[in-house]
């Protein structure tokens, strides 16, 4: 942990005050030097600032004040101990004092309780061989699956973050996902909110351990080949009195005004993201979590509410920019420079924006324009798909264009497909249940809503659960529902994702290809009457494979399907089979005969089972067309 607490330099406060330090919890925060403790706080607007803690009895006596100096940090060092609690008083220009827990605290008490807790964060890593080639299992031609879960509900584990790291990596090894993605570990007052209203934006929440307990459950997963995605929130923040609103007596971490600085949505504190020390604040925040805890992704959380000043707001509410714009262009520059400064201090690793609106160029370059993230999650294929599956299968083929649209736009970004927590709350159900038709037809087109979504284009995300048919929508005060797999039928499930993985992993094609113009072509998309839709993935240097999708009950026998390529098509997985819970409807071996159809000069006659998805992939010259 060399760097951590070390003196603060005229460069760091040059960086700092400018809005490009990507390191300030180095020299801000509580510090062990020897035998003492040095506590920094950014405190600008003060009076005063005294330490408090275990330390001191919680008095804040004249022994424990604090230095100010002319960039607004106030300094001191003081005899103290590692896992001692303490808080900072501000005494603003006017008023009573208040306590505030620090803003670069490395661990918190447990919540309810609100105090930070000096914590050393030396630890020995034995990931390097995952560290040493981690990018190219990220990058855009790689496998990238991800499982989405919330620590304190996908199983219950009494040792905390190292348990839960043994059952994962047990799990995913099962289920074949090439990485984990985390719903906010950053410390938070609320467990309700599931991590999205942070307060400790340097400290893993203390529900499951302590930082050195993280460090060693992500070291696991690496060990173990698993990536792990952190998910990320410098949108906004909480006003619980001991967080960052109003933290010195001014607004200092959140715009004063509230157009541009109360959410609507989430009752909390928008970032100020013109001001430099509140850039530099969550430049390091990111760079923190990558750089101490050996995280492989960043997520950020509500990008679109970063972006507009009209976020959720009516007209009168908001204020435009200098422009006249609803653009808020000091939060374009953050992201730019986050996105930036991250892929040049940290090889390898990726930062994914959610990002629900038609902003162009989100995962473009800086240079050319764009926010510079690596990738996007498609929230309109999330929406258009889940649309489309929610309807009974005799009324979809009035709704073609609903899953037909996404070509239009699949690569103009590098597209992520999430199936995420938000689609399995607020009344929606779980994705089993929000399937039309009797429990066996809900399976099918789980099944095929599966299929369909790991054989599009783009990385996939599946929220915990959703492997094997959970019923009832995710309740973050209960564990999954685990027993539930002794049903063969959410077991069979589970094998069919655990199937989808390893052709993910084993095709090329299907993965390859995902942020690829050439690696997507349509074999048929005008089916309406049939509701079938049939396309071909490809990527240079791999057999091409072909997708089919049944989208009605009806089983479509003798079938023709044109096909580019004369030979043989080898089934690899067809979702109704038997394994599957199916009704066993499924294709063998397939050779392509001269008949053209759908465009091509070849063909070949398949058989479509009820609701499923079948894939195929081209394996070799057919000897019968040989001489």
């Amino acid at each position: 942990m060399s760097g951590l607490g070390r003196e603060i330099t005229s460069e760091d406060a040059w960086l700092f005050n400018e809005g490009t330090h990507t390191a300030v919890y180095e020299v801000l925060g509580a510090h062990r030097s020897g035998d003492a403790v040095s506590f920094r706080v950014w405190a600008p607007g003060a009076r005063a600032v005294h330490v408090i803690g275990d330390f001191n009895d919680w008095r804040a006596g004249g022994d424990f004040a604090l230095d100010p100096d002319p960039s607004g940090v106030w300094r001191a060092a003081f005899a103290a101990e590692p896992a001692q609690r303490y808080k900072y008083r501000i005494q603003p220009a006017e008023g009573p004092a208040f306590d505030k827990a620090d803003p670069y605290g490395f661990a918190f008490e447990e919540p309810p309780r609100t105090a930070s807790i000096i914590a050393d964060l030396d630890y020995k890593w034995r990931d390097d061989d995952w560290m040493a080639g981690r990018g190219s299992r990220l990058d855009r031609e790689a496998p990238v699956s991800v499982y989405e879960l919330h620590l304190g509900s996908w199983r219950y584990e009494p040792g905390g973050y190292r348990a839960i790291a043994e059952q994962l990596i047990d799990y995913i090894a099962e289920t074949g996902f090439t990485h984990v993605e985390l719903l906010p570990v950053t410390e938070h007052p609320f467990y309700g909110s599931w991590g999205y209203q942070t307060t400790g934006y340097f400290a893993p929440t203390a529900r499951y351990g302590n930082p050195v307990d993280f460090m060693a459950m992500v070291d696991l997963l690496h060990q173990a080949g698993i990536g792990v995605i952190l998910d990320w929130v410098p949108s906004h923040f909480p006003t619980d009195a001991h967080g960052l609103g109003t933290f010195d007596g001014t607004h200092l971490y959140e715009h004063a005004d509230p157009r541009m600085g109360f959410h609507p949505d989430w009752n909390s504190c928008i970032f100020n993201y013109d001001r430099n020390e509140v850039r530099s604040f969550l430049l390091s925040s990111a760079h923190f979590w990558v750089r101490q805890y050996h995280i492989d992704a960043i997520r950020v959380d509500a990008v679109a509410s970063m972006l507009y000043r009209d976020y959720s707001r009516a007209e009168g509410e908001w204020i435009p920019n200098e422009h006249g714009g609803n653009e808020n262009l000091g939060a374009v520059s953050f992201l730019q420079e986050l996105n930036r400064s991250l892929y040049r201090e940290h090889p390898g690793i990726q930062v994914i924006a959610e990002e629900s609106t038609a902003w162009g160029g989100v995962t473009a370059p800086v240079d050319a324009g764009g926010l510079g993230f690596g990738y996007k999650w498609d929230m309109g294929w999330m929406h258009d798909t889940l649309e489309y599956f929610g309807r009974e299968p005799v009324h979809r083929r009035y709704h073609h264009g609903e899953l037909t649209f996404r070509t239009v736009y699949q690569f103009s970004e590098n597209f992520l497909v999430p199936l995420s927590h938000d689609e399995v709350v607020h009344g929606k159900g779980s994705l089993l249940e929000r399937m039309p038709g009797d429990e066996w037809r809900k399976r099918a087109n789980l099944r095929l809503l599966l299929g369909y979504q790991w054989t599009v284009p783009g990385k996939k995300l599946l929220f915990m659960g959703a492997e094997f048919g959970v019923a009832g929508e995710w309740d973050h005060e209960s564990e999954l529902d685990w027993a539930s797999l002794a049903d063969p039928s959410k077991a069979q499930l589970k094998d069919f994702v655990a199937d989808l993985n390893r052709l993910y992993r084993s095709h090329p094609a299907l993965h390859r290809g995902d942020c690829r113009d050439d690696g997507f072509a349509w074999i048929i998309g005008d089916d309406t009457h049939n509701s079938v839709y049939a396309f071909l993935r490809s990527a240079p240097d791999a057999p091409p494979a072909l997708v089919v999708a049944n989208f009605t009950p009806v089983p479509q026998h003798n079938y023709r399907v044109g096909v580019p390529l004369a030979g043989s098509w080898t089934a690899v997985l067809d979702s109704d089979a038997v394994a599957y819970g199916g009704s066993g409807v499924t294709n063998s071996d397939r050779f392509s005969e001269p008949v053209p159809s759908h465009g091509q000069d070849q063909s070949a006659v398949l058989t479509l089972g009820p609701l499923a998805v079948s894939v195929l992939v081209f394996n070799r010259t057919d000897p019968r067309t040989q001489e």
